[in-house]
């Protein structure tokens, strides 16, 4: 059973190879992450720890029984209670219900280990796959989501107040 865990060091290389076997996909309803991304791998994901570290994000991986990482899913901007969520999951993975199981997973964790009330999500109008898991995993539509916060693309914000 594949398990939701908190990015580390050692996730790495799994990570890596998590985004570069899934670029293609990804990028069909997603702006892609850019070649750079890639060339300065390590330096983004130590970054990222860091990002951790001091508690302004909360990175996690679902990681399958083999070690490879199926998904990862994130809280961005911890602040006064709240947080963006974002989350990819691998196309292997992709239409079984993992994400949603996930995010679900990640809203309860959000509460109990971090103390957020509130996440945010955003998605453009053509991913549906996302809105999908949004609304599975509890999250509604709060408003317009602007062409700066999904990279160009259109679309609409969602909400989900979190249970203590």
């Amino acid at each position: 059973m594949p398990e939701l865990k908190r990015l580390h060091a050692g996730h790495a290389p799994a990570v890596l190879a998590f985004e570069l076997a899934n670029r293609t996909y990804f990028a069909a309803s997603i702006p892609d992450r850019g070649d750079d991304f890639f060339d300065r791998f390590t330096d983004r994901y130590n970054a990222s720890l860091a990002e951790q570290e001091a508690g302004v994000c909360a990175f996690y991986v679902l990681v399958a029984e083999d070690g490879s990482v199926l998904g990862r899913f994130n809280l961005y901007d911890l602040e006064d209670g709240t947080a963006r969520l974002g989350y990819r999951v691998a196309e292997r993975a992709a239409g079984r219900g993992v994400a949603t199981m996930s995010v679900r997973e990640l809203c309860r964790t959000a509460a109990a280990v971090h103390g957020l009330r509130t996440l945010r999500a955003a998605t453009s109008h053509g991913n549906a796959a996302s809105r999908k898991v949004l609304t599975k995993a509890g999250f509604v539509p709060v408003g317009s989501a602007s062409p700066a916060d999904l990279g160009g693309e259109s679309g609409t914000w969602y909400q989900r107040d979190l249970q203590p």
